[in-house]
């Protein structure tokens, strides 16, 4: 993506091998410029594979070679894309560089149209406050997409409007009759911390349809090309879009609209459906996440599998 056809080979060059070892190389030193702690799992996967991980030629002759040049010229680009991965921006890989500060509190809503963090649990008995995950990511350089503006939406209803109750009525609604089979699809769609997130849960299913449809690499190589640039223009437009409106979650809507009164809802684990006071709803969620630590507009789950659904992978399946 940085280098052309520049390395391109001659055609009794472009063997199966020869391109399984040029991209073993390349994913290797991707792998391990972005999850350094991990490179005993990623050098050992590589000497499983018959690869020396040492080997960092950049003589574009050999199949290393064009792998390892290859992937440098793309780390070099995603150095600088806005992500911060180096912490250059702002001290912290990956930390925010923009300043954003929310105007809610875990304990007061000073605007009910924008986002408030929560304090959860921690799962040890105490609490924590949220914080926004990655505010800066509309700066990212994306893939295709130009502008976030170039894909216009709505506003999101305004508290005071019959739109702004509605939504968070149909919500209570929604919650207070969750079938059995509901609660599995919440489940299997939490994608909450410490899981593939939904970027990587689109991963997964192409993953599936290369083991079902028996990909050789070739195809392989332009499913994947596909999806994740796919997902990567979907991120920068949802969390820039997200940063637009910083548009307050149903919990809290719901907590500034009922808070002093009962609502009939989702009691909790165990509980089922009951009468519970407005400002104790909480959404079909894992007590330690509750929801997620950022805007809810866009819906990123939402954008994430549309994208995904109109890339490569959706004429796979």
């Amino acid at each position: 993506t940085q280098l052309g056809s520049s390395l391109r080979q001659p055609w009794f060059r472009r063997t199966a091998a020869n391109k399984k070892q040029a991209i073993s190389h390349a994913a290797y030193r991707a792998s391990v410029d972005l999850f350094p702690a991990q490179k005993p799992i990623f050098d050992a996967l590589m000497v499983q594979l018959g690869y020396d991980p040492s080997y960092t030629t950049a003589e574009t002759h050999t199949p290393a070679g064009i792998g390892n040049t290859a992937c440098a010229a793309v780390l070099a680009y995603r150095h600088a894309d806005g992500s911060n991965q180096l912490g250059n921006l702002h001290p912290g890989a990956y930390s925010d560089y923009t300043g954003y500060a929310p105007v809610n509190t875990p304990t007061t809503i000073n605007d009910p149209n924008r986002w408030q963090p929560l304090s959860v649990s921690d799962g040890h008995g105490g609490t924590v406050n949220q914080t926004y995950i990655a505010p800066f990511w509309g700066q990212v350089k994306p893939w295709a997409l130009q502008s976030i503006a170039q894909y216009p939406i709505k506003t999101p209803a305004a508290a005071g409007t019959a739109a702004y109750k509605l939504q968070s009525d149909q919500v209570l609604a929604y919650s207070a009759n969750l079938t059995d089979r509901q609660k599995v699809i919440a489940e299997y769609w939490a994608d909450g911390p410490s899981s593939e997130l939904p970027p990587g849960h689109w991963n997964l299913f192409a993953q599936f349809v290369s083991h079902r449809d028996h990909h050789r690499l070739d195809r392989d190589v332009k499913m994947f090309f596909a999806v994740n640039n796919a997902l990567l223009d979907a991120s920068v437009w949802t969390w820039g879009v997200k940063r637009v409106y910083d548009y307050i979650r149903p919990v809290s809507s719901i907590h500034y609209l009922y808070g002093a009164t009962t609502v009939t809802a989702w009691a909790g684990p165990g509980l089922g459906t009951q009468t519970i006071p407005g400002g104790a709803w909480r959404p079909y969620q894992a007590a330690t996440v509750v929801t997620p630590p950022f805007a809810e507009y866009v819906s990123g789950h939402s954008t994430f599998s549309a994208a995904t659904n109109l890339s490569k992978i959706g004429r796979c399946t």
